[in-house]
């Protein structure tokens, strides 16, 4: 089991930051093996995130934050392919479960986080280009400036099926309709009537159809024993910052990359939905602001009325 192979786990979450930043290495060291991340267990995952979620916890000052914010969501690029879904259903449950516990105090290195996360799996969509293999954001902010200098302009690369499952991941986490997260009917404990006493025929009769009934299978999928609600704060965080990061990946070049246009479109539906179907009053208010955002395709953008500057005096 890959578990037993995990000692850095505990030292993420000390207080010495020489310790988290070599526990960090050696997470780095461990999951670059193939043979290793392919074979970790959701329940693994979980436990990777947990002390992750807990190096983040404990780094102060803003500019360590801020690195260590990058190197978190940059992990995806050093894990195989197939390895790359779980590990972000990892962290999504994980904040999940988490995000209730943050304080006011820590709240701002979260958000960071989250939205270097939701950057990084949008950035991943796009896949390897020409034969490279993935990179991470330094690496295509470099590439990106190179490309500027060059003529002419780049096709898209958008990956079909890393779109897929990006989309479905937001559907499932942070874009997740109400009635998706709740528990379902049938693992709710049904309240059985309770035989009178005096019927003596009732009761053997209520003793045998308890006898016959079937057993409940039970859900053996972590995940779903974490949150069964995905906290509204989360929700509202992801549907304000995804124009942004949606940006910098190149998903707004409508015009140049008409892939893109089908994905923000595809996005834009989910929020559509999102927005019918909750029952949060401040969900539903904060999916009309990211649809009526100006960048979005259909969104005229505003004309800048300028100020009047009042009267001049007389002209010489």
């Amino acid at each position: 089991m890959a578990s037993q192979n995990m000692p850095f786990i505990k030292n993420l979450a000390s207080s010495d930051s020489k310790i988290r930043k070599s526990a960090l290495a050696s997470l780095h060291t461990f999951l670059s093996a193939k043979h290793i991340a392919t074979t970790l267990s959701p329940i693994d995952i979980l436990k990777l995130w947990k002390g992750l979620f807990y190096a983040m916890w404990m780094c102060d000052r803003a500019i360590p934050q801020q690195t260590l914010a990058q190197e978190l969501a940059d992990l995806i690029y050093i894990l195989p392919r197939e390895s790359v879904v779980p590990w972000l259903r990892g962290f999504w449950a994980t904040m999940s479960r988490e995000w209730t516990s943050i304080d006011v105090l820590r709240m701002e290195k979260f958000l960071l986080l989250v939205r270097r996360v939701v950057g990084a799996s949008f950035r991943w969509m796009k896949g390897a280009q020409d034969g490279k293999a993935d990179v991470s954001a330094a690496t295509a902010t470099k590439s990106k400036k190179a490309g500027k200098k060059g003529s002419g302009k780049e096709k898209s690369a958008w990956d079909a099926k890393r779109v897929d499952q990006v989309l479905d991941m937001l559907a499932e986490w942070p874009f997740a309709l109400d009635e998706d997260v709740k528990e379902d009917s049938d693992s709710e404990e049904e309240e059985e009537p309770e035989a009178d006493e005096d019927d003596e025929d009732a009761k053997p009769q209520h003793e045998s159809l308890r006898k016959e009934k079937p057993e409940k299978k039970e859900n053996k999928d972590p995940l779903h024993l974490l949150a069964k609600k995905i906290p509204a704060g989360l929700k509202i965080h992801v549907l304000d910052i995804w124009v942004d990061e949606a940006e910098k990946v190149g998903m707004l070049d409508f015009e140049s990359d008409e892939e893109a246009l089908k994905i923000v479109q595809r996005i834009i539906e989910k929020i559509e939905e999102l927005e019918q179907r909750t029952v949060s009053p401040a969900i539903r208010v904060r999916s009309k602001d990211s649809l009526s955002d100006d960048r979005l395709p259909g969104n005229d953008k505003k004309p800048v009325e300028k100020e009047d500057e009042g009267w001049g005096g007389f002209d010489n």
